[in-house]
């Protein structure tokens, strides 16, 4: 998410702030921000998880015309997240060189940091929301006019209270599990963070064991937020976070499901390994001081057969799977497994 105080982790107790700027893009606009297409842009990296679940969202629903993405540079430098891959240095749309700058607009020296994903208003240039845990429950609800035709329902009404029981364990445990592992300054803290996280996938993989999704028979949001853990497991949070009782290869439940997700388009198509590794292991000075990124884990795997499909299940329900990438957002040669 963020990228202040990178040195500092490993060194103080690790814990996650709260998104300062909660504002809702609403279909009424009762926050003062109407959905509206083009008016917006949505910034992310592909290297974090939480801004990895937007896009993610965003492409599946079928928002890219209506919502454009912006993508930073996986590392960051003290100012954190920057537009580096851009020309120039800036983006092409907000004209800016670093996210801060459309945090300073809405309200300068505002507290918690720079974090993604963020949407930010073209028209003022100034930050609307950094609230990860509602963005995309917001995309999948209030943008719905705005959905391509035959986007899937990712946060259905009738199955809302399960997916939230779920999608709260999956967070605590896995999602902030890893990192409360990864930061910890101490040995207890550490290992009290790490078994919860083995606890909650081996409760997970039994639970999926007999059911293709996480609750339904299609694909919702806590699939999606499952997933963006998941992905980073082995390349990351197994050696960079220490999360390492087992790998995600070895868990055959966990694996197969992964991969039928990734190879679902929507998933693998906007995964880059290369932002991911380089991100973690380059920006978290504090536990990897040296900056080193690792040559492995082999990632050709992704690709092989997984058999989910004999548990029944229809990713998209009623509805169809998105369409191709758009050449501008396609991942680099080694984002994804040859």
């Amino acid at each position: 998410m963020g990228g202040d105080g990178n040195s500092a982790y490993g060194h103080k107790k690790f814990k996650r702030s709260k998104s300062h700027f909660a504002d809702r893009i609403t279909a009424d606009g009762r926050d003062g921000w109407p959905v509206e297409s083009g008016r917006y842009r949505l910034v992310v990296s592909r290297a974090c998880p939480w801004a990895s679940r937007a896009v993610i969202s965003r492409r599946l629903l079928g928002l890219e015309r209506a919502l454009p993405m912006a993508v930073t540079d996986p590392v960051q430098d003290d100012r954190s997240w920057r537009f580096t891959l851009d020309p120039g240095g800036r983006d092409p749309v907000l004209g800016i060189r670093y996210l801060a700058e459309a945090y300073e607009k809405r309200e300068p020296g505002a507290p918690g940091g720079v974090s993604v994903p963020a949407i930010v208003d073209v028209p003022s240039g100034e930050l609307v929301t950094n609230d990860y845990q509602q963005l995309t429950l917001d995309l999948a609800t209030e943008w719905t006019d705005l959905h391509r035709e035959g986007a899937p329902d990712l946060y259905p009404e009738h199955l809302r209270d399960e997916i939230d029981e779920v999608m709260a364990e999956v967070y605590e445990d896995v999602n902030n599990g890893v990192y409360r592992a990864g930061f910890a300054s101490d040995q207890e803290e550490y290992e009290e963070a790490c078994a919860g996280v083995f606890r909650r996938l081996e409760a997970l993989a039994e639970r999926l064991a007999g059911q293709r999704y996480l609750v339904g028979d299609t694909i919702t949001e806590a699939d999606i937020r499952l997933f963006t853990t998941l992905v980073r497991f082995d390349p990351v949070y197994h050696g960079h976070f220490k999360c390492n009782l087992w790998k995600l290869t070895e868990n055959p439940v966990l694996w197969a499901y992964a991969r039928d997700l990734f190879q679902t388009p929507g998933f693998g198509d906007t995964v880059d390994f290369d932002h991911i590794k380089r991100h973690y292991y380059q920006v978290h000075s504090g536990i990897n001081p040296t900056g080193i990124v690792p040559l492995g884990p082999d990632l050709s795997g992704w690709l092989s057969p997984h058999h989910r499909e004999e548990l029944g299940g229809r990713p998209f329900g009623d509805g169809t799977p998105p369409g191709p990438v758009a050449p501008h957002e396609r991942v680099g040669p080694r984002g994804l497994p040859a």
